[in-house]
């Protein structure tokens, strides 16, 4: 079983980054994008006997504890 993680700043949060980056996009040719968010990527894999339940309870608890600051960032989940 495999997840991925994706963990974003909260829309509250101002994202310096991703404000540099959208400011630079028109002398690119892509002046239609009206905002950009920079945000971090996690692939997790998990062995195969752990029962589905669980996996989900320890991938949840993973990004809830360790991957994100509760403050500033969220987090969603996507299972493969």
């Amino acid at each position: 079983m495999k997840a991925t993680v994706i963990v974003t700043l909260k829309p509250t949060v101002l994202d310096p980054q991703g404000m540099t980056i959208h400011r630079n996009l028109e002398s690119l040719g892509l002046a239609s994008i009206t905002d950009v968010r920079q945000g971090k990527h996690f692939d997790i894999g998990l062995k195969d006997d752990v029962p589905a339940e669980s996996a989900r309870e320890q991938v949840e608890r993973l990004a809830r504890e360790v991957l994100t600051n509760p403050v500033i960032e969220q987090y969603r989940i996507v299972w493969e």
